[in-house]
């Protein structure tokens, strides 16, 4: 890679972007302020239409914002793309079919006049072994490897994804992953759209979460977590009487779900309630449970709409 300067990696300010269609203006993205230092790896989250694809669009300067403005290493987004400082692998386009593998990155090579990386390269991605095959004779998994392979050919500072893994069967998944690690070894600044809530648990250090094109929550997975409000206690209790009593006898505590007598409860203090309900309401088959990514993910996005 070549050398860092102290400017963050990415950095949007007030970022906008409307669409209009059949007279209907649609805000994309609105108001989004966002630092991401160099070296940190961020998945932005959020489900189909949530923002994600336009507001790396805009960071990538494939679009330009309607309000606001983008920056990437300090730069013009046209800038450090053409600088070779940022590179990205998107959904749909950019491959010839009848070209093999190795004619396509020996290609792309010669035009970052890079042409010694290209094995490099080539075997990082897992490609070497099927480096004579026709573009047009690869899976969507082997396709999505290539345009990574394009993505690495310039040695990168930063480098964004957008849905990468779509297509990708599960063991395609855990191995673009597990080359995405030892890319992050390295000190890439590693920035990836997705909807695939294991991808950001798994793999991301920080989770933006977008919901209608602005950001709802942005922090670790486990804060993430911890936003939403206490864990959750499920419990079978005697009597309905006893479930009267355990939601009077303890504060901050809300019935959530009942199936006959066995009872979901979401509160702060679990250690506090789980007593109550073991020694004065005479429950029994007694789970606590700390909030998924998945339920933080609906509850927050839920809030935002």
């Amino acid at each position: 890679m070549q050398t860092l300067t102290k400017a963050d990696a990415v950095t949007l300010q007030g970022l906008g972007k409307t669409f209009s269609a059949g007279g209907t203006r649609v805000e994309a993205v609105r108001d989004l302020n966002l630092v991401i230092p160099t070296g940190q790896i961020v998945a932005l989250l959020g489900p189909n239409g949530a923002g994600k694809t336009t507001t790396v669009d805009m960071i990538l300067g494939l679009t330009p914002p309607t309000s606001g403005t983008a920056r990437v290493l300090g730069l013009d987004p046209h800038r450090a793309v053409k600088s070779g400082r940022v590179s990205a692998v998107m959904q749909t386009g950019g491959l010839l079919r009848d070209m093999t593998v190795r004619e396509t990155i020996t290609v792309i090579a010669s035009m970052h006049r890079m042409p010694e990386r290209v094995e490099a390269v080539m075997q990082r991605t897992g490609l070497d072994a099927i480096g004579k095959r026709r573009v047009g004779k690869c899976s969507g998994g082997e396709q999505q490897r290539i345009k990574f392979a394009l993505a690495l050919l310039p040695d990168p500072d930063v480098l964004i994804l957008d849905e990468p893994t779509a297509g990708m069967d599960v063991r395609a998944r855990r191995d673009f992953w597990q080359t995405m690690r030892a890319e992050a070894t390295e000190g890439r600044t590693i920035i990836f759209a997705t909807h695939y809530l294991e991808e950001a648990q798994n793999f991301a250090e920080r989770t933006v979460l977008m919901a209608h094109g602005q950001v709802v929550a942005d922090g670790a997975t486990e804060q993430l977590r911890q936003m939403i409000s206490g864990r959750k206690v499920v419990a079978t209790l005697p009597t309905a009487a006893s479930i009267d009593r355990a939601l009077n006898g303890a504060g901050q505590v809300r019935l959530e779900e009942r199936n006959g007598l066995r009872t979901t409860f979401r509160c702060q203090d679990s250690d506090a309630f789980a007593r109550l309900l073991l020694t004065e309401c005479g429950a029994y088959d007694l789970e606590i449970t700390a909030p998924s990514l998945e339920e933080a993910f609906i509850h927050l996005t839920q809030d935002a709409s």
